[in-house]
This record gives structure tokens, sequence and C-alpha cells, in this order.
């Protein structure tokens, strides 16, 4: 196979790692469409890493490049979170773990977009310290409802929420993030 052939295969997986993270949304989806999502980002990463020369060549491929692996990285990284909360949150049926997430912590899916596409951003222009810039507008953010929801009395889990949720988040953004890098 030719470089530019390795780089298409990328582009491929990337694109059907989009397709399997729109129904990985849907509680009943998520346990099927998440792990596929992520099966498709690892082969793309190996794809990306393995074969000594890969290229994409010209503007438009290498915007598609970036356009993927961004939309990967806003619409994968929601239900993989999600399917990580259901595992911490096994005792409970999927949809209310999800709901108890939002009770827990209000916005998570919107800031935890965010979160994914500022970090992808930060990442793919090379500006690494970005990511300590976002981590930390987080936490100062999220400070007064974490501490609030931990001297209310019952213990809500709301830390270990943020920091689960969180770690997950930032690692597919930078999953996402590693393929493009890896073909520039």
């Amino acid at each position: 196979m030719t470089p530019e052939n390795w780089g298409a295969l990328t582009l491929v997986l990337l694109g059907f790692g989009v397709l399997t993270s729109l129904p990985a949304w849907t509680a009943s989806g998520r346990r099927i469409w998440a792990p596929a999502t992520l099966v498709l980002l690892v082969a793309a990463a190996l794809v990306a890493a393995v074969p000594d020369p890969v290229a994409v060549e010209g503007s438009g491929a290498t915007t598609a490049l970036v356009a993927l692996a961004g939309a990967l990285a806003v619409a994968g990284g929601g239900p993989l979170t999600a399917l990580v909360f259901d595992l911490v949150d096994r005792r409970e049926p999927p949809a209310d773990s999800l709901r108890r997430a939002g009770q827990v912590l209000r916005g998570g899916t919107w800031i935890g977009a965010l979160e994914r596409v500022t970090i992808f951003a930060t990442l793919v222009a090379g500006w690494p310290e970005g990511l300590a810039l976002v981590l930390a507008l987080k936490g100062l953010g999220r400070y007064p409802e974490l501490r609030a929801a931990e001297t209310g009395g019952a213990p809500t889990g709301a830390a270990e929420r943020f920091i689960i949720g969180t770690f997950t988040s930032v690692l597919w953004a930078c999953g996402c993030a590693g393929v493009v890098l890896l073909l520039r």
C-alpha cells in the first residue's frame, strides 16, 4: 500500500468512528456503539502509527483529517464517558446513572463537549499548555459546586464523578488529537 492509501484508510476509520458515535448517545446503544467507536479510534491510531510512511496529502485531505478527528473528539467522548459512569454505577440502571450525573454536576454534557473540542484544538495547534489551562478553568468553575455537594451532608460522589468524567473526556480528546499529530 502507498503512504496515501494508509492516510485514506485513517480518514475512513475516523469517519466510521464519527458515524458509530451517533447511536452511542442513546442509553440502549451506548453499550455497543461506544466500545465500537473506541475500537475505531484505536484502529485509526494504529494505522497512522505502525506503517512507516503514512501521508495525508493536500489541504482538502488535511482539513478532512482535522474535521473528522475533531468531530470524533466531541461526539465520541460523551457516550464513552457515560459508559464509564455506567460501569462505575453498575448496580443502577444505565439511564439512572446519567440522570444522577446530571443532578450532581449540571451541564456536564455541554461542558464535556466544550472541554474536548478545546483540548483537541490546543493539542492540534501545537499548544499543549492549553490542556493545563482548560483543566484549571474547569476545576475552578466547578469548585463551588463540588464544595457545596460534599458539605451538604449525604455523600453525593460529585468529586469522584468530576474526576472520572474529566479523565475519560481528556484522554479521549488526546487520543483523537494524537491521530492528527501522527499524520503531520
